[in-house]
């Protein structure tokens, strides 16, 4: 037998061997020359934790509350596609191990189950992820179903007006699947003789003139909190408070859009100075050990989404492998709080960790 993975980044040896490699590019790949995917993960290690001793850390309280939820622990699950091209079980395996695990999950638009089945499977709170299509009508009949079906908030992806260039997908000719949450109100077969079916996809239905008025008329169709995810800058981010929107997600799309954009953790602190405390920031992109996200937390996220680590253990084990790419992350975060000196969440403060800038500053 083999050795059972000891961290979250062996998982994705275990999913390249599992999946076929047109799958395992389409998850791994992000665009063009890749370089902001290798940023997102090197920039964390650039970052170091001050540690503070002599703390009674008998008692570890990771446990926090979102948009009025209460859950485990910081760490939350980012609105991925096609989770049946990782495991035949889907999107219902990733959202009952979230729940197992007492956390949120961000269903993506593009899941290969529909948003009410992942909402009969299990009981927890889920987020909803939505783009915004050329038809608006397409998006409002999305919203009010996320509404009925007990979603409990609306996460709208903002920083793709069009596809960004992913390579590998292109060369491999990937195919999307039908897009299971639009069946029955209008097709989405698109017919490509070049380049990948999602590139075509997009093409074809997003909106490139959605823009800052929209999102009045996206909160005038919902009640439930509207998170902006895409945001990199200080100026979008005071756009964003000033819209009234209910959190931001500082994501660069998991280097799958604009490549040389920012590592999303080198902005993070941008991001919440612009806004202060009056709305919640989270980051995506990069994560992959607890002491990132104890340097997100203590930069000013208040919980960080994962994408790839959850595909890759869907793909490995199934939905235990998701459980296990949680639970670890989970239990490295609750030892970097225990060796930093922190007792709970709230004790993680700017002062426990020290950024390239800092360190450069000191050498001037």
């Amino acid at each position: 037998m083999e050795n059972e993975p000891v961290n979250v980044n062996e998982f994705k040896e275990l999913a390249r061997r599992a999946l076929p490699k047109m799958y395992y590019d389409f998850y791994a790949a992000g665009a063009e020359d890749e370089h902001t995917l290798k940023e997102n993960v090197k920039a964390f290690s650039r970052i170091s934790i001050r540690p503070r001793i002599l703390v009674d850390v008998s008692h570890v309280d990771l446990s926090t509350t979102i948009l009025g939820h209460h859950i485990s622990a910081p760490i939350m699950v980012a609105p991925t596609s096609y989770h049946k091209l990782a495991h035949p079980e889907g999107e219902i395996a990733t959202a009952k191990a979230a729940a197992a695990c007492n956390t949120i999950m961000v269903l993506s638009f593009s899941s290969n189950s529909t948003l009410e089945e992942v909402a009969a499977s299990c009981t927890a709170v889920r987020f909803f992820q939505l783009y915004v299509f050329k038809n608006r009508e397409v998006s409002a009949w999305l919203v009010q179903r996320a509404e009925r079906s007990g979603y409990k908030a609306i996460v709208v992806t903002v920083d793709t007006p069009k596809l960004g260039r992913r390579e590998v997908d292109i060369k491999n000719k990937m195919i999307a699947p039908q897009v299971k949450n639009l069946e029955g109100f209008m097709s989405t077969e698109v017919v490509t003789d070049e380049g990948s079916g999602p590139e075509a996809f997009a093409k074809s239905y997003y909106d490139a003139s959605f823009s800052w008025k929209d999102i009045n008329w996206l909160k005038s169709i919902t009640k439930l909190p509207i998170l902006i995810k895409g945001v990199l800058t200080h100026e979008d981010a005071t756009k964003a408070a000033e819209a009234g929107v209910g959190g931001i997600i500082v994501s660069n799309h998991g280097a799958r859009q604009l490549d040389y954009a920012p590592a999303t953790i080198t902005v993070l602190e941008e991001v919440v100075h612009a806004v202060g405390s009056r709305i919640p920031i989270f980051l995506d992109g990069g994560v992959r050990r607890g002491t990132n996200v104890f340097k997100a937390l203590a930069l000013g996220a208040q919980a960080v989404f994962i994408g790839r680590p959850v595909i890759y253990g869907l793909a490995a084990k199934g939905g235990n492998g998701v459980k296990q790419v949680i639970t670890m992350l989970k239990d490295e975060l609750e030892l970097s709080l225990a060796l930093a000196g922190c007792t709970s969440i709230k004790d993680i403060t700017r002062n426990h960790v020290r950024t390239e800038l800092e360190r450069l500053r000191s050498l001037l």
